[in-house]
């Protein structure tokens, strides 16, 4: 009966002995693990706002601490997946790219608010996401595109030490040029019934109405958004334009494609122009919604300024004018990352 008792009691110690073993085992484990979850580079940052905490998305793709870019989509309300043929180009050449929904856009949350879509507010939101990336002067290269240039201009402009090469893609610095720009040169261009037809949606301010689209496709979009075939459009940009958060997109840009009319209608930068002293590359397109002269003029009045326009591209010009857009952009990296940058001359 005895040796029964004793041996109870040794499996009794042996088994709370492994229990707390396993135990302390699955904790240590457990903490190991969670710091070494790999995300496939996605990095979810909480953006404080004048309306509290939101959560916008980004992800990184590639790697290289020298060279760092971080993308602003268009729009605004569009996403970042318009932006998927560059991984075609900028990886094989090192380039490390940082994708990035803007707050309202894609991935990242949604306040439902119209107060919330002002520039000031996303210059900040962008200054944010930066400390959260650990970008510098060493390797933060900022593009933006259509309004995502408006963007990049104006956090240039209030925080340019932070950055180490800023490009311009296919956005005038004056929305009342642009605007002129859309009536007196893009508009003409148009068959003048189908223009009339225009102006008078847009005069009822009927911008639901079927037909705007109808007409706005193969008469505008098909010529000034993307020279692409309008049914051979890749699914990259179809898919990134068809999530366009619409409040953002009509508060800042307007319902109408000519010109602004949103919060944005009067934003003009081209008097401060000269105070930019970061590499900059402006690149347009010959047949792009904004004026090519423009985003040539626009380099010289940077102190650092260098400008490539597409002949063959359109305001998607990464996509319809590819052999000229990505080889002019990766120069411009390379020679900003080698010390060998030379701006272009005033004209």
């Amino acid at each position: 009966m005895k040796r029964l008792l004793c041996s109870i009691i040794v499996l009794a110690i042996i088994s709370c002995n492994s229990n707390n073993n396993n135990k302390e085992t699955v904790v240590a484990a457990t903490d190991d693990l969670y710091k070494e979850i790999q995300t496939g580079g996605v990095k979810v940052i909480p953006i404080e706002t004048p309306k509290g905490k939101f959560n916008v998305w980004t992800k990184r793709i590639g790697n290289n601490p020298k060279i760092k870019l971080l993308l602003l989509n268009g729009g605004p309300g569009a996403t970042h997946e318009y932006f998927e043929c560059f991984e075609n180009f900028l990886l094989p050449e090192g380039v490390e790219l940082i994708y990035y929904d803007q707050l309202g856009c894609g991935l990242s949350d949604d306040p439902k608010d119209t107060t919330m879509w002002d520039l000031g507010r996303f210059v900040e939101e962008v200054e944010q996401v930066r400390k959260a990336l650990h970008l510098n002067k060493d390797n933060f290269y900022l593009l933006g595109h259509s309004w995502g240039g408006i963007l990049a201009m104006q956090y240039a402009l209030k925080y340019q030490d932070n950055l180490k090469g800023l490009i311009i893609s296919n956005m005038m610095m004056s929305c009342p040029d642009y605007g002129k720009y859309a009536q007196e040169v893009l508009a003409p261009q148009f068959d003048p019934k189908v223009l009339d037809t225009i102006r008078q949606i847009e005069a009822k301010r009927d911008f639901q109405n079927p037909k705007y689209m109808e007409l706005l496709m193969p008469h505008f979009y098909a010529k000034h958004i993307c020279r692409i075939p309008l049914d051979q459009w890749p699914e990259p940009l179809n898919r990134g334009l068809s999530k366009m958060n619409q409040s953002l997109y009509v508060t800042m840009q307007g319902p109408s494609e000519f010109g602004i009319g949103g919060n944005l209608i009067n934003w003009d930068v081209t008097k401060e122009l000269p105070k930019i002293k970061t590499p900059t590359l402006t690149i347009g397109g010959k047949y792009d919604t904004m004026d090519p002269e423009h985003m040539k003029w626009v380099s010289t009045q940077v102190q650092n300024g260098r400008s490539i326009t597409c002949p063959n591209g359109s305001h998607m010009s990464m996509y319809d004018d590819q052999k000229n857009y990505f080889p002019g952009l990766i120069q411009f990296i390379k020679d900003v990352d080698g010390g060998t940058f030379k701006a272009e001359k005033s004209k």
